[in-house]
């Protein structure tokens, strides 16, 4: 299969396009193809949510209307993304066959309405959805204007219809082969519950069971199952038609309903939605939405290992945030190099135009209900287009990273379920960020990689809070560390086995107690109010005398690890000195183990340190000024593409290692480059 990039001669710049809802005004529809090219699109996502228009009657397809836009786009030089319409389906097979709406965790079938509120059990569904779908492939499919495959559209939820009972049960006994098993697997005698019956078994209900946590896990993991082989049925036509044309759907960042990684066996290429709460601080710093939405983009890059797609941004507002602000000039352009930046291949928008009525009539679009080529957010689209009509030679261009953080969903979702030691935020994301945030302010590329993904190959491996070990990861975290490898392992890892049953004996279990050189003997959750002190012993790199934790303080003790930090009280009961930060040589390699929730100060005094003696150095070896962000791609042939983004209202400058030129511009830096206000750069090495 050739490379996605490959498909078109640049950048894709594209957005959302619902034909459907102005077919009544066949000017509109001519209008908007010159206003397309004007705007530099060379890409737009059709029949997102146009199943009504589609198959207005069971079996009656109507595809004509569909076929000219695709050709006329065509002939315009644009491609088209194509959708498939599963995510809303029409108002005559809800009414007809019942079967296909979800029912909720409180057993009642919803009403025909929104999106996404279908079974993903159903077979009629199931059926209907392939039919459509056989449908556009058989006509589509060859179709030398369609590009890619958009399956669904922000996939999500869940059911709980007598169909989806029956499935997992079914996918319980192929799991768990005896009752016997899964009963001493979910710890039933808790209360109790054991079931002498499959048909007993129900999915977690607040009118029923919620606290046999086996049970919960396993349905999160039955529901990413059951979506995947949803998905599974949805691409079997498109593949059948034309195995060349990729597939994708589009994540919405750190949403977890199910597991997006389920999904990556079925992706040719990952793509997501960013829709960050701009202008929403009292000073003009950017900084913590561009934290949150470069981290999500290192995710989709990291999930296949090759540059994703921007789905969906906003060219100027939502119309779902609590205050829909605009972007403000210039920040469109700043949110689109900094995708690039962090392994983007498009460019893409929801939406084309606004819509006249219903619940996105206020979102943002590149054409308002004022129907004008002459406004702000037109030009300012139109300068991205133009602007990624001379990035050819960066389709495709990998990150290399040599660190990469462990951030999990299925352990996300047991640290929500625990029942302690925090029930108000255990801030197993939080803690994320505090390992992420460093690296990224530094410009040091990093992966995120998950429980089952492969991190061999990284000199530092950062672990947060990895509370349920599953598989053989804790195996492959001492393999890692072993064979030279640096490993970061915090509190609260280690606990629980898959199905968040409860170690016997020390812990962290399966091995990383020998790792990190550390035993637990008690945890100590805090307070919002409350803190401690961390107190550094040895200084085996530059660190600062204390840090405040907070959250949550783990009481350990050094079973051979080297102590570099204990905790500091005044407490007239609790032990003074205890070890919060150790060291261990295990193998060739080097585990630390942070026993509390330490502040932000510490984890980039931490990580920056061990990054410059592992040899991770920042794309740029320059010290950023604070707001500035900097990333690298390097393309084919082992061209280097270097991006700097001013996340701040005030001018910066940023002083060069070596002499750069603005890709754009032309003009070349020598020693320090300018940044205007929410200012970004595009360099390549200077002639």
């Amino acid at each position: 299969m050739p490379k996605y990039a490959a498909l078109l001669p640049h950048m894709l710049h594209g957005c959302d396009y619902n034909p459907e809802q102005w077919m009544y005004d066949p000017a509109i529809l001519r209008q908007d193809i010159e206003h397309m090219k004007e705007a530099h699109i060379n890409c737009v996502s059709l029949g997102i949510f146009a199943w009504a228009a589609l198959e207005p009657k069971e079996g009656e397809y109507h595809l004509d209307w569909l076929a000219e836009v695709i050709d006329n786009l065509y002939q315009n030089g644009i491609y088209t993304v194509l959708a498939t319409p599963s995510g809303a389906r029409p108002a005559w097979m809800a009414k007809k066959y019942p079967e296909v709406l979800r029912t909720g965790a409180d057993r009642v079938r919803a009403l025909m309405g929104g999106r996404h509120n279908h079974c993903y059990t159903s077979p009629v569904y199931r059926e209907k959805v392939r039919a459509i779908n056989t449908q556009l492939a058989a006509r589509f499919a060859k179709h030398p204007g369609v590009i890619l495959w958009h399956i669904s559209n922000e996939i999500q939820g869940e059911c709980h219809c007598e169909l989806c009972q029956a499935a997992f049960r079914a996918w319980l006994r192929e799991k768990y082969g005896t009752l016997e098993k899964l009963n001493h697997e979910w710890w039933t005698m808790f209360w109790s519950h054991t079931y002498s019956d499959w048909d007993e078994i129900e999915s977690p209900s607040w009118r029923g069971e919620t606290n046999v946590h086996g049970l919960n896990l396993d349905w999160k993991r039955f529901v990413s199952h059951q979506t995947a082989e949803f998905f599974r049925n949805e691409i079997e036509p498109l593949k059948a038609a034309n195995p060349a044309i990729p597939v994708t759907t589009n994540f919405m960042g750190f949403h977890d309903s199910f597991d997006y990684y389920k999904l990556l066996p079925l992706l040719d290429v990952v793509s997501w939605d960013s829709y960050p709460t701009w202008h929403n601080s009292t000073d003009g710093n950017e900084m913590y939405n561009a934290l949150w939405s470069d981290a999500y983009s290192d995710i989709c890059r990291s999930m296949l290992g090759k540059p994703f797609l921007l789905m969906e941004n906003t060219p100027s507002q939502t119309n779902w945030h609590e205050v829909c602000r605009p972007k403000h000039p210039g920040i469109l352009r700043l949110t689109s190099i900094t995708k690039l930046a962090h392994g983007a291949d498009s460019i893409q928008y929801f939406q084309w135009r606004q819509s006249r009525g219903c619940s996105e009539k206020f979102h943002g679009a590149v054409m308002t209900h004022a129907n004008r080529t002459d406004t702000r957010v037109f030009r300012e689209v139109s300068s991205v287009g133009t602007m990624l009509e001379k990035l050819d030679r960066l389709c495709g261009a990998k990150t290399k990273a040599k660190a990469a953080i462990l951030f999990d969903t299925e352990n996300g979702w047991a640290i929500r379920d625990a029942k302690g030691p925090r029930n108000q935020d255990m801030g197993y994301q939080e803690l994320f960020f505090r390992f992420y945030e460093p690296l990224w302010k530094a410009g040091i590329p990093v992966d995120i990689v998950n429980a089952d993904m492969d991190f061999s190959g990284y000199h530092l491996l950062c672990v947060p809070m990895l509370y349920l070990l599953r598989g053989d990861t804790a195996k492959r975290i001492a393999d890692f560390t072993k064979q030279g490898g640096t490993v970061i392992l915090t509190m609260h890892t280690g606990l629980v086995n898959e199905n968040d049953l409860c170690y016997m004996g020390d812990t962290p279990a399966e091995g990383l107690a020998e790792v990190a050189g550390v035993r637990l003997l008690e945890m100590d959750p805090l307070y919002d109010n409350q803190h401690e002190t961390m107190r550094i012993t040895r200084t085996p790199f530059p660190m600062a005398e204390s840090y405040r934790c907070g959250k949550l303080c783990e009481r350990i003790s050094a079973e051979g690890a080297e102590v570099l930090a204990v905790y500091e009280t005044d407490s007239p009961v609790l032990p003074d000195n205890m070890p919060c930060l150790t060291k261990n040589e295990f193998g060739r390699g080097t585990a630390y183990y942070v026993a509390a929730f330490a502040e932000h100060r510490f984890f980039s005094d931490l990580l920056l340190s061990l990054a410059e003696r592992l040899g991770i150095a920042p794309v740029l070896d320059t010290t950023l000024p604070e707001g500035v962000t900097a990333s690298a791609r390097m393309a084919e042939g082992g061209e280097m593409f270097w991006f700097l983004m001013n996340w701040t209202a005030e001018q910066k400058s940023v002083n060069l290692p070596f002499p750069l030129r603005d890709f754009e511009s032309g003009r070349s830096y020598q020693n320090v480059i300018p940044l205007a206000p929410y200012g970004a750069k595009i360099l390549v090495k200077a002639e």
